[in-house]
């Protein structure tokens, strides 16, 4: 994390987080974002402030009602006590790893998603479009950074597979250890802007984040050769500023690699993500069509005219199974009051 002192403006503040200030919090409050999150800790930034405080709210409320990294939060000028969390313009969430009644926070207020994967046994379709689904559920820009173009007799298949996923998406093939050919994501990190990176262990976010701040501070581990998985280097979600130039200000967000993506709350998403397939669908004669042996199936019919990939339908169906399945258990859960000892 940089420790110089920015402003609100270089911090990502925006007419959105001003604007939900009363004048009393005005007076008696200071606006600051957090830049890493430990057990019942915070670490924070704000002009002229930079501290580690408590997490807890005075009244503590949801699992989302916790702060994450991204957050901009008010304090108390005074005692340096939470006040409240800021409306989020994005959060990023998936239900934790081994208890779907939990819900684990990944970032707030991203403005940009840099889905990364690499040109070996790591790029993997049905990843990126679970990571897309987030992206566009969250109402977050999606940037698939394909790393690891040096490894590759040919890197643009991987370019060329990505592109297929969604009109317009945007690729961008790189060598995470060349400043030069990292360069081309500067563009995204502008004054004030958050982009958040994502993906396995091993594909070279941490590296990545490196090259871009022209630091090597944040520690890499090389991948196994036999099955091009890595080992998780980042166990921190952490904010890293860009400095110098006309890219001050900027935001990196370095996540730990995920093994287990689960999906809950995300409708809108696989809506969005499989536009394709879900137009197919409302061709169907029964509204209620399970495409599965109903008379009339346009999916079906589709599939046999070669009209859509049967393996992109079975993607389809397997996440928006996942998501009505994980979001009626998250619907429970949010019911039942939340005991003190199961936050987390």
């Amino acid at each position: 994390m940089e420790t110089s002192d920015p402003s609100l403006a270089q911090l990502g503040w925006k007419p959105f987080f001003s604007e939900q200030l009363s004048a009393e919090q005005r007076s008696h409050c200071q606006p600051v974002r957090v830049m890493s999150v430990h057990r019942g800790r915070v670490t924070v930034l704000g002009e002229g402030f930079e501290d580690s405080i408590s997490s807890n709210l005075a009244t503590p409320g949801g699992a989302e009602d916790r702060p994450t990294v991204g957050d901009w939060l008010l304090i108390d000028r005074d005692t340096s006590s939470l006040v409240r969390i800021l409306d989020r313009t994005s959060l990023f969430k998936r239900p934790a790893p081994g208890d779907h009644r939990r819900v684990q926070l990944i970032a707030a207020n991203v403005d940009t998603l840099f889905i990364v994967t690499s040109c070996n046994q790591d790029f993997n379709i049905a990843r990126i479009e679970r990571y897309l689904v987030l992206s566009r559920e969250a109402g977050v820009r999606p940037v698939v950074v394909i790393t690891k173009a040096d490894l590759s007799p040919d890197p643009q298949r991987f370019v060329d597979a990505a592109r297929e996923l969604q009109s317009g998406l945007r690729v961008e093939l790189v060598d995470g250890r060349d400043p030069t050919s990292a360069a081309r994501l500067a563009g995204y990190c502008g004054l004030g802007e958050t982009v958040a990176l994502v993906g396995s262990s091993g594909v070279g976010k941490s590296t990545l984040v490196n090259t871009l701040r022209g630091s090597d501070s944040i520690a890499t581990q090389a991948v196994r050769e036999d099955d091009g998985k890595g080992r998780h280097t980042t166990t921190v979600r952490e904010m890293h500023r860009l400095v110098g130039g006309a890219d001050e200000g900027g935001w990196l967000v370095d996540t730990p690699g995920m093994r287990e993506l689960q999906m809950s709350d995300v409708a809108t998403g696989v809506t969005e993500v499989f536009d394709d397939v879900t137009a197919v669908t409302l061709e169907c004669r029964f509204s209620n069509c399970t495409h599965g042996d109903e008379p009339g199936c346009a999916i079906h019919a589709a599939m046999a005219a070669g009209n859509i990939d049967p393996a992109r339908v079975e993607r389809w169906r397997k996440l928006a199974q996942e998501d009505a399945v994980n979001s009626g258990a998250a619907a429970v859960r949010r019911s039942r009051p939340e005991k003190p000892g199961n936050r987390r």
